[in-house]
């Protein structure tokens, strides 16, 4: 039987500043139709590991790879030109434009197509009707025409995933998505995701610290504690695992292995 290769790897993955080594020799890679969550303690290196990962960072040593292909010295933008998309903890938009403008310019990057910044070029109406299919998968075409700086902060991190969903990307890397949400915003965001992970064809990476966030959507959890991954399985075992009780829950060893 042939073994599948992960879509996304990391092999051996390091990357100190100065003398502190912030991720230490991580490998691990992630497949089609499967949500992991990354967690760990604050300091953990779990952003740190998503920076290597998405690009924004340039390890001290090891490999990131897609389907195969080394991109570990690729700039975050030619990595997302391969499939590769990335929404941050926080928003990353054009505030000064219209939730429908910055919709269309994820478009028309996607489909490689010219946009005129000067008259958003309004005679691309396949552009416009595919923007517009995103916002409605977020909830956001009754706001189209809304100045972003203008929108409540819950709503500006709905439009960024409708930004990465037209990226189309292969990989969805999500950094607290949730971060600064009220309650009742939450669970639209949670159930975008949901319906990414049930395509089946993405891999999906969620950095997440809410663990009821992460009971709920993953298939399998990855534990960072200073710097090194300690944990790695499904959620039921990994949680309940003494070294993740006592590096992510606070609880000592002794007292978990005796729960």
């Amino acid at each position: 039987m042939a073994t599948v290769q992960p879509v996304l790897e990391s092999r051996n993955l390091t990357i100190s500043f100065g003398g502190h080594i912030a991720v230490h020799d991580v490998s691990c890679g992630f497949y089609p139709g499967t949500l992991t969550s990354i967690v760990g303690p604050n300091g953990a290196g779990k952003t740190t590991w998503f920076n290597l990962l998405s690009g924004q960072l340039r390890p001290t040593g090891g490999q990131v790879l897609l389907r195969g292909e080394d991109i570990t010295r690729l700039a975050a933008p030619a990595r997302a030109d391969r499939g590769l998309g990335r929404a941050f903890q926080l928003t990353n938009l054009f505030p000064n434009l219209t939730v429908l403008e910055n919709c269309r310019l994820a478009v028309s990057s996607r489909q490689k197509v010219g946009y005129n910044f000067w008259t958003m070029d309004s005679r691309r109406q396949d552009v416009t009707d595919r923007a517009m299919e995103y916002l409605r998968q977020v909830h956001l075409e009754h706001r189209a025409d809304y100045v972003v700086s203008g929108l409540p902060h819950g709503d500006q991190r709905k439009l960024e995933v409708g930004l990465l969903l037209a990226l189309e990307p292969e990989v969805f890397m999500f950094d607290e998505p949730t971060a600064g949400m009220s309650v009742d915003e939450v669970p639209v965001i949670l159930d975008l995701i949901g319906e990414i992970r049930q395509r089946g064809d993405k891999v999906v990476l969620l950095v997440e610290h809410k663990m009821d966030v992460v009971r709920s959507l993953s298939d399998r959890i990855v534990v960072l504690h200073n710097g090194e991954l300690v944990a790695d399985g499904e959620p039921a075992e990994v949680i309940a695992s003494p070294v993740v009780q006592e590096a992510y829950l606070g609880i000592p060893q002794d007292e978990a292995e005796g729960a």
